[in-house]
């Protein structure tokens, strides 16, 4: 099922012992188009502070009721390590953040979350585990020169959802509509499309962009650039938010598109 994340903003999320706070933004990898950290505002709790929080750190969430149980605790968020929104997380802050919680690194694999698909499969390495933990430290550095360039740019990548909307559709021939909102997979946390309000070039159409067709995000000048012409988006299936999006709905878009599914055959 999809669900949208401007939805999700003001979601509870739970530690194990009590509540740390409500989701306001979501960050997301734009390499492999992932849900990565939601956005905590901890309110009075730890002053407003804000905190990351993985979707490896939550178990089975009540997304109707909009509240999201986690495996931590109160103690081990508050001393977790800042990471500052306000300007790029960069690859180094999320070693430490992983460090910290004892996650294996999602990145340099070649599924969504590092060895799998799902957040939840993603278990703390231990004490008594080391071999495992260096295991992987060596993999890692096979991407060391990957790595490195983003490092040295600060940017790995992941963006602010919230951010996003609004930004152009850049089609291949000329603009066609605006970022409205992002629809993510309750079972991978994958981004599955953009939604797009076409309003200004006819009567107030929503269409659903998929991450694989888009070419590139310029955040520089806040376009979202596809390989799509116009007449091909003004066409697409509409995407009504009223209406649950099934697969048969996937299928309608992606053939209209001439597309392969994302879905197993």
């Amino acid at each position: 099922m999809l669900h949208s994340v401007k939805a999700l903003e003001g979601a509870t999320i739970r530690a194990i012992d009590g509540q740390i706070g409500h989701v306001k933004d979501i960050y997301f990898d734009d390499e492999v188009w992932r849900a990565s950290y939601l956005v905590i505002n901890t309110g009075f709790w730890l002053t407003g502070r804000l905190v990351f929080i993985s979707p490896i750190s939550l178990r089975k969430p009540d997304w109707p009721g909009k509240t999201f149980p986690g495996a931590i605790t109160k103690e081990q968020v508050r001393d977790s390590p800042s990471i500052h929104t306000d300007k790029s997380v960069s690859r180094q802050n999320e070693e430490q953040y992983h460090d910290y919680f004892g996650y294996p690194f999602y990145w340099g694999g070649t599924p969504m979350w590092g060895d799998g698909l799902f957040p939840y499969a993603m278990e703390p390495y231990y004490a008594d585990d080391e071999a495992n933990r260096a295991g992987q430290l060596r993999q890692m550095k096979a991407y060391s020169n990957i790595e490195q360039i983003r490092r040295n740019s600060d940017d790995p990548h992941l963006r602010s959802c919230k951010t996003v909307n609004g930004y152009k559709l850049m089609a291949s021939d000329g603009e066609i509509g605006n970022v409205t909102d992002i629809l993510l997979d309750e079972t991978t946390w994958a981004i599955r499309y953009f939604v797009i309000e076409t309003s200004h070039w006819w009567s107030g159409q929503k269409v659903l962009i998929a991450p694989e067709w888009i070419i590139k995000v310029h955040w520089s000048d806040k376009t979202v650039a596809v390989n799509l012409s116009q007449d091909s988006v003004r066409n697409s299936p509409s995407y009504d938010p009223k209406q649950k999006w099934s697969r048969k709905s996937d299928i309608g878009l992606y053939e209209h598109d001439n597309r392969e599914g994302y879905w197993p055959k």
